[in-house]
């Protein structure tokens, strides 16, 4: 009985070829792209599995208070907070430190800069590690010994399979022997290191890492088992007041199971993250579907007297209800089935542009079980959504009236396949305005005033001899015409860097709960970044003469009351610094919101970046390369590594990027997908009304006539689709940029533009089968009657 299901089924499929291909390129776009999601979606719900246990392994980010509001910082706690948690609450049975760094490896005459870390013995512990030279327990019983990943030894040894034991040069100074080899972790890891080193290398001869006073690391816990989250957690919220008899900061717990996902934080609650874009794009993957199902339901349906005769004799030779649905089901589940077998194909030949825009490396993976299972149920379910009205539809013809005759009474039908066509048609304007509002959101936050210049840019770490040797190396760069200026800092240019609250100055009332941010730079860098003196100067080629000057923003200014800020005074832990110089004020951290008071102070020795104005004039190959050579000269045994400050920026917008990406693609298929039905129902309806069309030519009708008579009933639901689109695309998208402190308005002209779009692209749809029919030679329709 099932293999006759099949064989109707099939020859149902190659009798209906036109139909048939519809339905299966439809499907196999839904499937395509709802596969492409879940597979983006399994990649971020798998984060962090290298965690030993996420249920029981913590990091400790803090939530300190300023000017009454509270704001959640990951890496600022202090360095003996670690050692305190462990020794004080009983429920904590590891604590480590966690800092990143990077390390400049020499290994026979060969050099790479690697990323890693600074760790505790107890965060070999919270990872689950997999060591193929020495293990866990002896990895840091030595000051100066070293875990290395497989990947860092195969760059660093011709023959990395037996390193243990040897040793390595680092920043051209210290040794290290490596006393541990771990299997790479997987890409999708939040606190991610190619090598990691005790943390006493580190805190050595920084009598400042000992005090409460000073956030500069990451703390992780793991707590015992079945201890209480909620109870372990007002503790550790307890401890940092009790230590500094502050109670505006105070340490909390975030599990890893929410690093990646959720880490938003809202007056120190988490408030979301990630989660939010998996959940919108998982709901995204499932509308593409149901809009690629309605189009097999509108054909299935509008064809309705095609089957119609089947259906009766079926029944009169004894076939039941159960058994129709069930042979229309298979011929669902059969064009669900060759349409996955075509979207398989589409998904090889399309992953890798795939992977380019969302920035992963992703395999389609048959071989998984998951994967196959996966796909499996997405084409269950594209079958069984698709064909189950259809099937219920179609089976419940009367025989008696069939096979009289009569014609079969649609009204029912046909309102519904109105609904799915509005339905199809909202989803679409829909992304459209989404895509148009994002895009818009995106550039207005590019374009704003950053208070600096980002253009002609250039970033490089700071390593070697590089702030000894920097006057001679602006020197020679600008002899040769490729670059202007140079300066150095401690922070990257667009990061929130090291900032602390608790000063006081002249002019000011309650200052100590300012958060300030501090810059310790060199006499170029505000002429290289672009920032401009608004008053007084700028610092000096003498860092003596300045080591009691400082400069500020315009925003730190005028918390200094009125009247010019030049000559005031300010406490600075102990220390009185004199204003020489007030800035502009620029963005930084918080690409969205307004950026704290900035303090530049004029100290090289903390430099962490170095910055090249570069000359737009020059060839940008040309000015690396003239770069690379000065810094080789002059920096010798340190790869030339940079970044344009300008590609840097716009990663901070990569997930509204993606979203707006997606939304674009998402917008073209979804058209596409319902274009596709549209041309099915033209084409049906126009081989229905072929007789009326040709009593009409006959009778004196022009070709535009009848292409209006035809398209109009289709163009009405279209419009019905703006109406029911708009509100909830305005509603979406106003929750949406309630997200942003810094946002555009919702412009009508979005709305109109996506209703224009959406009547075009369905009339040119319409059009095509319009035009056909009414060019069509009348007596060919006529000559039957």
């Amino acid at each position: 009985m099932l293999k006759n299901y099949f064989k109707i089924a099939f020859r149902n499929l190659l009798k209906n070829k036109g139909y048939s291909a519809l339905n299966i390129f439809g499907l196999a776009i839904g499937i395509t792209c709802a596969s492409f999601i879940f597979l983006w979606v399994e990649d971020e719900m798998s984060y962090d599995t290298v965690v030993a246990d996420q249920e029981r392994v913590y990091s400790v980010p803090t939530n300190q208070v300023y000017e009454g509001k509270t704001r959640t910082f990951f890496t600022a706690t202090p360095g003996p907070l670690a050692a305190d948690l462990k020794a004080e609450i009983p429920e904590i049975t590891k604590a480590a430190r966690f800092r990143n760094a990077d390390f400049l490896f020499s290994v026979n005459n060969s050099s790479v800069i690697s990323a890693g870390s600074y760790a505790d013995a107890d965060f070999l512990d919270l990872y689950d590690l997999k060591f193929i030279e020495g293990n866990a327990s002896e990895a840091f019983k030595s000051k100066d010994g070293i875990v290395i990943t497989q990947e860092l030894a195969q760059i660093l040894f011709e023959n990395p399979n037996n390193v243990y034991g040897q040793r390595v040069q680092i920043n051209q100074k210290e040794h290290f022997k490596i006393t541990g080899v771990i299997e790479n972790l997987p890409k999708n890891t939040t606190y991610g290191f190619s090598w990691l080193v005790p943390f006493e290398n580190f805190t050595q001869d920084k009598p400042w890492t000992q005090e409460y006073g000073s956030k500069f690391t990451d703390t992780f816990v793991m707590l015992a088992p079945g201890a209480d989250f909620n109870t372990v957690n007002a503790k550790v919220k307890q401890l940092l007041p009790s230590k500094t008899d502050d109670s505006e900061t105070q340490a909390i717990l975030h599990a890893a199971k929410d690093w990646h996902l959720r880490s938003d934080f809202k007056n120190g609650e988490v408030v979301g993250g990630r989660i939010e874009y998996v959940r919108l794009f998982s709901f995204v993957a499932l509308i593409i579907l149901i809009i690629a199902c309605i189009n097999f339901m509108n054909l299935s349906t509008a064809r309705s007297e095609k089957r119609a005769n089947e259906v009766g004799v079926r029944k009169t030779l004894g076939s039941d209800k159960k058994q129709l649905i069930f042979q229309f089901i298979t011929e669902a589940l059969l064009t669900a089935l060759l349409a996955a077998v075509l979207s398989v194909f589409v998904l090889l030949l399309l992953i890798p542009a795939f992977n380019g825009l969302i920035g992963k490396q992703l395999s389609l993976g048959l071989t998984v079980p998951s994967h196959l299972i996966s796909l499996l149920g997405i084409t269950l379910t594209c079958g069984i959504l698709a064909g189950i009205y259809p099937a219920f539809y179609l089976s419940s013809f009367k025989p008696i009236a069939v096979l009289k005759g009569n014609r079969i009474q649609a009204k029912g039908a046909g309102f519904v396949r109105k609904g799915l066509v509005i339905t199809q048609f909202a989803v679409s304007i829909v992304f459209i305005i989404s895509t148009l509002l994002v895009y818009q959101q995106v550039q207005h936050v590019k374009n704003r005033d950053l208070g600096l210049n980002k253009e002609n840019l250039i970033e490089i770490p700071v390593n070697g001899d590089l702030i000894k040797n920097r006057n001679a190396i602006a020197e020679s760069l600008k002899n040769t015409g490729t670059v202007s200026s140079l300066g150095l800092s401690n922070s990257n240019l667009m990061s929130a860097g090291n900032n602390g609250s608790g000063l006081r100055w002249q002019g000011g009332t309650d200052t100590e709960d300012v958060l300030v941010s501090f810059r310790y730079v060199t006499d170029g860098y505000l002429e290289t970044t672009g920032i401009k003196i608004l008053e007084g100067r700028g610092f000096s080629t003498s860092v003596a003469q300045d080591s009691t000057r400082v400069l500020i923003t315009e925003s730190f200014a005028k918390l200094m009351g009125t009247g010019s800020a030049l000559g005031k005074t300010i406490d600075w832990f102990g220390d009185t610094v004199t204003v020489v110089g007030v800035t502009n004020n620029y963005l930084y951290g918080d690409m969205y919101g307004t950026s704290d008071p900035v303090m530049f102070f004029n100290f090289p020795s903390e430099a962490q970046y170095m910055y090249l104005r570069t000359n737009p004039n020059y060839p940008a190959d040309e000015i690396l390369s003239t770069v690379e050579q000065t810094l080789k000269t002059y920096n010798p045994g340190y790869p030339f590594e940079y970044e344009f400050v300008d590609a840097a920026f716009d990663r901070r917008f990569k997930n509204e990027q993606l979203m707006g990406s997606l939304s674009q693609i998402f917008a073209a298929l979804s058209i596409l997908i319902s274009c596709l039905g549209l041309f099915g129902l033209s084409a049906y309806t126009a081989q229905q009304r072929r007789k009326e069309i040709g009593v009409r030519k006959v009778l004196g009708s022009s070709v535009a006539g009848i292409v209006r008579l035809l398209s109009k009933d289709f163009i009405v639901l279209v419009l019905i689709a703006i109406v029911v689109a708009v509100p909830l695309a305005w509603y979406i998208m106003h929750n949406w940029l309630q997200g942003f402190a810094y946002r555009i308005s919702i412009n009508v002209w979005v709305f109109v533009f996506a209703g224009i779009a959406a009547i075009g692209i369905a009339l040119l749809t319409v059009s095509f089968q319009a035009v056909k029919a009414a060019i069509a030679n009348p007596v060919k329709s006529l000559r039957m009657e």
